[in-house]
């Protein structure tokens, strides 16, 4: 074993199916996929892990670094399975959290769903204590009114508290005082601390912020901390670091202490390969699609850069709309999830109508076909009656199928309550899922301002490869990449992430007052905090740093982001920035709006190591000038013909640069298959990646 440590990385995903496992030792990968363990995540993690080290020869103690995703976290918050907890806020704001921006996101419909407070009205607790704006006390902290929470912590056991006073954010003492009173006759109750969740303005997200940080955290410090200790029992003693939401890397200790920057972890990491993979390829705009077994995201990446958020909704409980779920404000990438993956079940309503997901089977029972117990039809069993699926090569042989087990849950859940064959029955339940994707990928185009035609698809997860040639169809694409490891491509992404850590802070100013050294010394403050968290996961690396400032027109109610210098801020950069807001507004709105005054409200700094140059290829694979003729077929359902038709069945890893297939046909690979439609050629590029274009397209 002659692999130096540096060169031995391994990457672990947990899907609400599969957990995924990468591993990279110099230029080779080894990957393995196991069924995600519920009840113990940590057990499905070491799992794969073993099979991953076992197959490419390499003990623990040679691997260099471990990252981890995990959707963890979004999935107790979805599930309402967190921690029992109680909010502490300022005397007459408990309801805050309730009453939220007080508006309507459905206008006509009463009976409109809003999600339900994590913290329900009588664990909503009020500290007798006033700040103003500027963080000035009108109000002094009365430490009796904390004292009297402390037996109604004990008399309704609750498992962690969230703290959030009005305007902590600029102040955090108050806040600071609560803690120690608190932790003084309950050391080891986890309190989140508004000021250290989310120091941003705006009432609601930061109390929610904060809510849904502590309503998390002690079943992700458990997991955490268990996964931790298994690992280094097993031999390991690298880093542990963890993919954030926002597509940077943080340590273990970070993560335990702020759990709701996981919150898509998982989806983040597919979003950085797909970036990777559009910027090799020289693609200005692409679309990544990612389907696993619970969900499906999609993601719009222009110039080689995921659209980004700084407040997205877990949980959406009224027909996916903005406003009906509950608001997390941490950076994150942006995208559109919804349940539609392999597991996603079947069932015909009382209206006669066939609806899929999103529902999931989950990894237990799992599909019918999993033989696991499963009774009710999913994705995976309409795509295994369908013949996309190869039972015997599924998931790289981990996982046997039994095909009659799929057939049997179609025909009698969705064929005979709809007087349909099985294999109409399994085309509708594929059919329905694809549109809902199509017209997921169609809203949030439109909802950011952007055309979703013309796009190059990136697609990976286990289920996505199976379905892109047909959703491509749906939205009018030409041209489908799949990458290398596309199974299990979010691990993947995340070993090309950077280390890094953004840090944000409120602090008003105007900039007809503007403060260059009071904003020099908050900057400096929020170099030190992210600096402290990416070096101790990247010691003695080359960092670098990204400042931001959030603007706006006095009175205006949402910000734009304007660039700071990487230096110094002096007087006159007062003036700079007034031009650099006039230039990004114009750009924006189409012009700016006279005789107003911009002003400061946030501040962000990143800090992060520096990313390789990524490689353009130069794509002049010489293609074959026939097409490959398969060793194989198999039966598949072809959508245009709606009857089954003969397919080549190829293994991918036997594909070499410059190979060309027609399709129909079927490239099986030990985590995922390629569904090349008839209306697709495919060829492999230089890079090894899968290339499918509609026929009558160039190639």
């Amino acid at each position: 074993m002659t692999t130096a440590r540096a060169d031995v990385r391994l990457a672990v995903d947990i899907g609400g199916t599969f957990t995924d496992v990468v591993l990279q030792h110099g230029d080779d990968q080894t990957t393995a996929k196991v069924l995600t363990t519920p009840v113990a995540p940590e057990e499905g993690v070491l799992d794969g892990v073993e099979k991953a080290l076992a197959e490419a020869n390499i003990a623990p103690d040679v691997v260099g670094l471990l990252i981890h995703g995990t959707t963890l976290a979004t999935n107790a918050i979805i599930e309402r399975k967190g921690a029992k907890i109680a909010l502490l806020t300022t005397e007459g704001h408990r309801d805050a959290v309730e009453m939220a921006l007080e508006n309507r996101f459905e206008q006509y419909d009463i009976m409109i769903d809003r999600p339900s407070p994590l913290a329900p009205r009588q664990l909503r607790w009020p500290i007798r204590e006033r700040l103003n704006v500027a963080g000035e006390p009108l109000i002094k902290l009365d430490e009796e009114s904390v004292r009297a929470v402390l037996p109604l912590i004990e008399k309704h056991d609750i498992e962690a508290l969230a703290v959030g006073l009005l305007h902590a954010y600029a102040n955090p003492v108050h806040e600071q005082r609560v803690r120690e009173i608190i932790q003084s006759a309950f050391p080891k109750l986890p309190i989140s601390l508004s000021s250290e969740v989310c120091p941003e303005i705006r009432e609601y997200e930061r109390q929610s912020t904060t809510c849904a940080n502590a309503y998390v955290q002690p079943k992700m410090s458990a997991y955490l901390t268990a996964l931790d200790a298994r690992l280094r029992e097993k031999g390991f003693s690298c880093p542990f670091l963890l993919m954030t939401s926002g597509g940077g890397l943080t340590t273990l200790e970070n993560a335990i202490r702020f759990p709701i920057r996981l919150v898509e972890s998982g989806p983040a990491g597919g979003a950085i390969l797909a970036a990777e993979v559009a910027a090799e390829a020289g693609l200005n705009r692409v679309v990544s699609y990612d389907m696993g077994g619970t969900t499906a995201k999609i993601c719009l990446i222009d110039d080689g850069q995921p659209l980004s958020t700084r407040t997205f909704e877990v949980a959406r409980a009224y027909r996916n709309l903005k406003g009906s779920g509950l608001p997390v404000r941490i950076p994150a990438i942006e995208m559109v999830e919804i349940g539609a993956g392999g597991g996603s079940l079947a069932h015909v309503d009382g209206l006669g109508r066939l609806e899929v997901g999103p529902e999931s089977a989950g990894s237990y029972p799992g599909p019918a076909c999993y033989d696991l117990g499963g009774t009710l039809p999913s994705v995976t069993d309409a795509d295994v009656a369908l013949g996309k699926i190869s039972p015997e090569l599924f998931a790289g042989g981990n996982v046997r199928l039994a095909p009659e087990k799929a057939e049997e849950a179609i025909r009698s859940e969705v064929g005979v309550p709809l007087n349909m064959p099985v294999p109409i029955a399994a085309f509708a339940v594929s059919e329905i899922v694809d549109e809902n994707m199509a017209n997921a990928a169609r809203v949030h185009a439109i909802e950011w301002g952007k055309d979703i035609a013309e796009r190059t698809m990136i697609a990976f997860g286990g289920a996505a490869p199976l379905h892109a040639s047909r959703l491509a169809e749906k939205l009018g694409l030409t041209s489908v990449i799949v990458p290398s490891g596309a199974g299990v491509g979010s691990a993947v992404g995340f070993l090309r992430a950077p280390i890094s850590y953004e840090v944000v802070r409120s602090r008003y100013m105007r900039l007809d007052g503007f403060d260059a050294d009071g904003a020099n010394r908050l900057l400096e403050d929020m170099s030190r905090e992210a600096r402290a968290v990416v070096q101790a996961g990247a010691p003695g690396a080359e960092l670098i740093e990204t400042r931001l400032a959030y603007m706006r027109y006095v009175g205006q109610g949402h910000e734009i982001t304007v660039p700071l210098p990487d230096r110094p801020l002096v007087s006159s950069d007062g003036k700079n920035l007034l031009e650099s807001f006039d230039e990004a507004y114009r750009a924006l709105y189409g012009q700016t709006v006279p005789g107003m005054q911009p002003e400061i409200l946030s501040w962000t700094l990143t800090v992060s190591t520096v990313k390789k140059p990524i490689a353009k290829s130069s794509d002049k694979v010489v293609l074959d000038e026939e097409f490959s003729l398969p060793n194989q077929t198999r039966e598949l359902f072809d959508p245009t013909l709606q009857e089954f038709v003969t397919a080549g069945l190829y293994n991918r890893l036997d594909l070499k640069s410059g190979v060309r297939i027609s399709g129909p046909a079927l490239i099986v690979e030990p985590q995922t298959t390629t569904v090349v439609a008839s209306t697709f050629h495919a060829h492999v590029d230089e890079r090894g990646y899968i290339v499918m274009t509609t026929k009558g397209e160039a190639v």
